[in-house]
């Protein structure tokens, strides 16, 4: 069933692939219509979401935020589909590195470097750094339960050499390839919500207490790895702009969990500035109120 479903969908993705940009956005424009005003796709949970985050806007302005919200979603999913095809050329036009030269005097320092990354504007076209640096760039993802569909984004993901590791394996693999001394950039998307155990880090994100990923600070702590963030700006539609801040070249000297206060900060105040742009359709804020002890 899930070979099935796969080789039904895959010639539909492909076709969607290969449209020139006026196009696609074209087609996107229908997919929203569809998605926001015929089927609802979890407008209840962004609805939710976002008036907890924002008690002090108004009924209209949530409205607008989370119908700007939606055009963004359905352009991203596709532009993520159109990856399958797009040039090398044309990806270096759409998605820029704002100071390169950062990126670059992080990889002279000869150590790996943990980018981390928050659900805002595009993650899927980041995959353009991989042509500015000389480390292999390894990603960190959640395998897809249908087989076919995961191999799909992973050479989707994998199109300029990026290896993607699964959550399971992430950690042994880049451990592995530091005692060889292979060298990389270790991307981890870190601002969602992890599963819910006693051991968890609470902090609070958008005024909000919740449990929250510790994996890349805990990882550069150990291994000495220089800490980064990769904040990624929409410019206009189908473009966007990266730009390297970097966390620590010294993980070790900073307290537990003060790096990853850093990156949570970092992702706040780019929803602030622009909060259509975040991904409103996870639920970040489903465990508040769940801390243990909790009165």
């Amino acid at each position: 069933m899930q070979f099935l479903a796969y080789i039904l969908v895959y010639p539909f993705l492909w076709c969607i692939s290969i449209l020139p940009f006026r196009l696609l956005y074209v087609f996107s424009d229908g997919v929203y219509l569809l998605l926001y005003h015929v089927i609802g796709y979890r407008k209840k949970v962004v609805t939710q979401n976002l008036k907890l985050v924002f008690p002090e806007k108004s009924e209209a302005e949530i409205m607008a935020i989370r119908k700007i919200f939606y055009m963004h979603l359905c352009d991203m999913f596709l532009e993520m589909v159109k990856t399958m095809n797009i040039s090398k050329k044309e990806l270096e036009k759409r998605f820029k590195i704002k100071n390169p030269e950062e990126l670059r005097r992080l990889e002279a320092l000869n150590k790996s470097i943990v980018l981390m990354y928050g659900h805002y504007a595009s993650w899927e076209w980041s995959i353009q750094i991989q042509n500015l640096i000389k480390f292999g760039g390894f990603g960190v993802y959640k395998k897809l339960a249908n087989p076919y569909f995961d191999k799909l984004v992973r050479n989707i993901r994998s199109k300029y050499n990026t290896a993607l590791l699964g959550t399971k394996e992430a950690i042994q693999s880049i451990k592995q390839n530091e005692k060889k001394g292979i060298k990389g950039v270790l991307a981890f998307l870190s601002d969602q919500s992890p599963r819910l155990t006693s051991q968890v880090y609470w902090s609070k994100f958008m005024n909000i207490e919740v449990p929250c990923f510790t994996g890349a600070e805990r990882l550069a702590k150990e291994l000495d790895l220089t800490i980064a963030y990769l904040k990624v700006t929409k410019v206009k539609r189908g473009f966007y702009e990266g730009e390297i801040i970097t966390l620590s070249e010294t993980p070790r000297k900073y307290d537990n969990y003060e790096i990853t206060e850093m990156f949570l900060r970092e992702v706040e105040k780019q929803i602030y500035e622009a909060p259509e742009y975040y991904f409103w359709t996870h639920k970040r804020w489903k465990h508040r109120g769940k801390k243990p002890n909790q009165k």
